[in-house]
């Protein structure tokens, strides 16, 4: 199989990943960096999103959340490619480093989002950002 990168190499590759990287929607948001030693349950997202106790958690493709993001659509100009490939790069990281990922966005119109798996020694890890859509 695959060689995993252990938690440490992982961090500092998402960490390298994401610098500079903002989130674009209808407002930008840069990505931070997540490492739990808890399992995710929908009760823990609105916590380390401080969000209220009955506030909605969807769940989502890798794929449908980084899909336009990380796509080389024709309108894209060479900076928005550019980033395009950064976003490829951490999706690849992810999807090597972590098992079993999802994409948890939590709240409404001003939106908690974590994109988490499993790591090797059965840490919650990945990164979270916020997005805006009304």
């Amino acid at each position: 199989g695959r060689s995993m990168k252990n938690d440490q190499e992982l961090l500092a590759g998402l960490k390298d990943a994401t610098n500079g990287l903002l989130f674009m929607s209808e407002s930008d948001y840069p990505i931070e960096i997540v490492s739990w030693d808890v399992a995710i349950t929908p009760e823990l997202l609105r916590q380390k999103a401080a969000a209220a106790a009955d506030a909605p958690v969807e769940e989502q493709s890798l794929a449908d959340f980084f899909g336009v993001v990380a796509g080389e659509q024709e309108w894209k100009n060479e900076s928005q490619l550019a980033t395009a490939k950064k976003y490829q790069a951490l999706v690849q990281l992810l999807n090597d480093n972590l098992e079993g990922i999802r994409v948890y966005r939590i709240g409404r119109i001003n939106m908690a989002v974590y994109v988490v798996g499993k790591s090797g020694s059965g840490k919650s890890i990945g990164v979270s950002t916020r997005i805006v859509e009304t």
